[in-house]
């Protein structure tokens, strides 16, 4: 006699957050993405009160998106986002380009150590170059979770400008405006969902005891506290725009906040070439400089290896190249050269590795194209919007990094910078996100 079939039993719940997700530019940065609990615009109203100073950072990436949208600058964009913003009882309204400017100086302060100790053969460094960028959270998640424990010794030890604008604020800035670093409510506007994930990483959080003073990141006897509360994608604060039933561009434009927002008395925001940040071209000059004593005049000729997403530069001295640089966009071009890295016949000293085509600022938060453009026309069009009311200059020259050092991080490289400017990564043990494989 056939005995009945026992009833199965009921299967486990998986919950999948943005912390299991591979960020591969596929799900996660498309109109059905699933965010996190606290990264809404909902979470973000609900803490605009008086118990907290909201302080938004606007990335250069989401404020050209913008002024595409709307027909405008990037400078009045900016202020009307400072307008809008401080409307909805927003404390202040600042731009990234001071942080970023942060991370490429101690940028170049890494690439020259390691090139240093690359020449010099010490053996527990010389591994290390390629030093490939690390503000892009995308390859960053990839590579900890797909690639295993070879690759992350070439990654750079800086964090990204919106970590580094958190650390900033909660660590400095927080104290100058007469506030604990949990009263500060930290909110960053980027071209990307993936910058929800990097938000959410346990190294970006720091605590402190009920006096105010800060601890180690392993310390968490205390307060928890993240350098960044909530990040929204330059698309969401299209959405709050509409939202509100603002007329963004009949609104008047308030001056930008000073303290932290990189612009000159003509209204120019201090920066550099490059749309995902700047960071081969701008450590390819410094190195030229501080290794070789060559000065680079004029924009730099990267040249085209197998698409317009895959570009290189090179240095030579004496007919020798001593150095050679390379722009990695987009899963196809990454995987490519993380092949080579592994087999040992990577020739490139640093790759600026970003894992969305066409870099930052055609990041899955952006806006999207209006019906009938293409996608290669708008990137095109920001392209040529980033660039206005920018005024080229050197990191080093921004003089707002000067004052942050001289009041807070003393020098680049220095103890103190290390603390608040570096971080490290993880090898991810395989999970569900590891399975993934439609990047």
């Amino acid at each position: 006699m056939l005995r009945p079939l026992s009833k199965p039993p009921s299967p486990e719940v998986v919950k999948v957050s943005l912390k299991d997700c591979l960020a591969c530019s596929g799900c996660i940065t498309s109109a059905e993405t699933v965010m996190l609990e606290k990264q809404c615009l909902e979470e973000f109203l609900s803490h605009i009160n008086p118990e907290k100073a909201v302080i938004v950072s606007v990335s250069p990436q989401s404020r050209a998106s913008l002024a595409t949208y709307f027909d405008l600058s990037p400078a009045q964009v900016f202020r009307k986002l400072t307008t809008f913003f401080k409307s909805l009882g927003v404390k202040a309204v600042y731009d990234t380009s001071c942080s970023r400017d942060i991370s490429l100086v101690e940028s170049c302060n890494e690439f020259i150590s390691r090139h240093k100790h690359h020449i010099a053969g010490d053996e527990e460094s010389v591994s290390n170059l390629p030093m490939i960028s690390s503000a892009c959270p995308g390859w960053i998640c990839y590579a900890e979770k797909t690639l295993g424990s070879f690759i992350l010794p070439y990654i750079s030890s800086v964090k990204s400008p919106q970590q580094v604008m958190g650390a900033i604020l909660k660590h400095h800035i927080s104290k100058k405006m007469g506030y604990s670093p949990d009263k500060i409510f930290h909110v960053t506007v980027m071209p990307c969902y993936d910058k929800k994930l990097e938000a959410a990483r346990d190294d970006f959080v720091f605590s402190v005891d009920h006096g105010g003073e800060n601890y180690p990141v392993d310390d968490f006897s205390a307060m928890k506290i993240p350098e960044v509360d909530i990040v929204l994608t330059t698309g969401e604060v299209l959405d709050l725009i509409k939202l509100k039933s603002i007329d963004f561009k009949a609104l008047v434009e308030d001056p930008p906040d000073r303290l932290l927002t990189n612009v000159d008395d003509n209204g120019l925001f201090y920066g550099v070439s490059g749309g995902s940040g700047g960071y081969a071209e701008t450590i390819f000059r410094y190195a030229a400089k501080n290794l070789f004593n060559r000065d680079i005049e004029g924009p730099l000729q990267f040249r085209i290896i197998r698409n317009s997403d895959f570009q290189e530069v090179a240095l030579e001295v004496d007919g020798k190249v001593v150095l050679r640089f390379a722009l990695c966009y987009g899963f196809r071009n990454l995987r490519n050269v993380v092949q080579k890295i592994s087999k040992g016949k990577s020739d490139y000293h640093f790759l600026e590795i970003m894992a969305c085509p066409s870099g930052c600022l055609n990041g899955g938060g952006q806006i999207k194209p209006a019906a009938g453009q293409s996608a290669t026309n708008l990137i095109q069009q920001l392209g040529n919007v980033y660039m206005q009311d920018v005024l080229i200059a050197s990191p080093f020259e921004n003089p707002i990094v000067k004052t942050l050092y001289a009041e807070w991080l003393e020098q680049p490289g220095s103890e103190k910078a290390r603390t608040y400017t570096r971080t490290q990564y993880h090898p991810v043990v395989k999970s569900i996100a590891s399975e993934l494989h439609n990047w």
